[in-house]
């Protein structure tokens, strides 16, 4: 397999796997300008050359948006290979170009969200552990902070507290939610017309700073649903799933 690192020069030519439209679709263009504002921040998008759903994001834990204490640790945003491209050892590839390039920079070691059990949008636990991964922390909804020290006396990253409780006093269903993924130029806006139709109370957050991110009250942050104050799913929706969920 070939595979290119995409880059603030060739952002514009290049297809960005997680979502594979053309670059006028509302969510492409969306993840572009989020991806544009990270790269001097050293933020790394390595994919596959053929269209798919194969690549691997990454940046140093101190500019992740999500709510962690993880000095001089990477940390993977995302690793996505579907369709086609599994079971060929894409994910072994990616992974082990993000250990060299994190250990040629100097870093600790590696950091990923994950879950106990496999959750929609969230690495693999099982395949995570296969490589070496430990759980460095987990919130109580679940959602764990995995790592991989490249020397074993390396302190294990953390969540900070306001993830480590995910809890709101608001009432209704509130949305967190940020640009880094695509999907939800599309969605979320779904979500916003399908509450308003149907009299049900919705809010969306759009956290629009790193500052914001890594203060949310959730380990989750590209997609955090809340009711009533209890954390629910990191799961994207459209309006069939959400109406779903409301009526139970």
């Amino acid at each position: 397999m070939e595979y290119i690192r995409v880059t603030k020069e060739n952002l514009e030519k290049e297809h960005i796997c997680c979502a594979i439209s053309n670059n006028r679709d509302v969510q492409v263009a969306s993840k572009k300008a989020w991806l544009a504002d990270r790269f001097e921040e050293g933020l790394v998008f390595l994919k596959s050359a053929e269209r798919g759903k194969c690549f691997i994001e990454y940046i140093p834990a101190e500019n992740a948006w999500v709510p962690i204490k993880a000095a001089g640790y990477m940390y993977i945003d995302c690793l996505w290979v579907s369709g086609s491209f599994k079971g060929h050892g894409y994910s072994s590839d990616l992974l082990n170009a993000c250990i060299e390039d994190s250990k040629g920079k100097g870093k600790k070691g590696l950091c990923i969200l994950s879950a106990a059990k496999k959750k929609p949008f969230l690495a693999d636990p099982k395949f995570l552990e296969y490589k070496g991964f430990a759980v460095g922390d987990e919130a109580d909804n679940g959602i764990r902070l995995m790592y991989l020290p490249f020397d074993k006396k390396t302190e294990a990253p953390k969540f900070k507290e306001c993830a480590k409780h995910p809890r709101i006093t608001e009432k209704g269903y509130v949305l967190y939610y940020t640009s880094q993924c695509p999907f939800n130029a599309k969605y979320v806006p779904v979500l916003e017309q399908t509450a308003k139709e149907n009299g049900i109370p919705f809010r969306a957050v759009c956290m629009e700073s790193r500052k914001d991110a890594q203060n949310a009250p959730t380990p989750v942050t590209n997609y955090a649903l809340f009711h009533d104050g209890e954390y629910v799913t990191n799961e994207q929706m459209n309006d069939k799933k959400f109406l779903k969920l409301v009526r139970g």
